[in-house]
């Protein structure tokens, strides 16, 4: 659980934040090679995980865990700016199975109310 944790936080969120401070800062200011670097991180974690994930229903086996806490937001914010290729089945049926948890949208659903509200 702790390992794939990690994968999601190390691999998908930090690339994933990578790709935004990009988008915050003056576009003369953006670096095409920073973006490049992180589109290509983010492809290699999609690949990785797509055919670790295999056999399994969650990240870290048959049960819904930290792990998977852990992957809603990363892939839900970088599948934005890199979606999940068709060819990563098993990644995008992850994906799809987290999304179509109550708790993970309940999430989003009040994430989305805060944003809205404060604008």
């Amino acid at each position: 659980m702790r390992l794939w944790d990690r994968v999601f936080d190390s691999y998908v969120m930090t690339n994933m934040n990578h790709l935004t401070s990009q988008l915050l800062l003056p576009e003369a200011e953006r670096s095409g090679r920073a973006r490049e670097a992180a589109l290509a991180g983010l492809a290699m974690a999609y690949k990785m995980i797509d055919e670790k994930l295999a056999a399994r229903m969650w990240a870290a086996g048959a049960t819904f865990s930290m792990a998977d806490c852990a992957a809603a937001p990363s892939l839900f914010y970088s599948n934005v700016y890199a979606p999940i290729p068709a060819d990563h089945t098993t990644l995008a049926a992850y994906f799809e199975r987290l999304m179509s948890r109550p708790s993970v949208r309940r999430v989003i659903a009040e994430a989305r109310h805060k944003v809205a509200a404060s604008l």
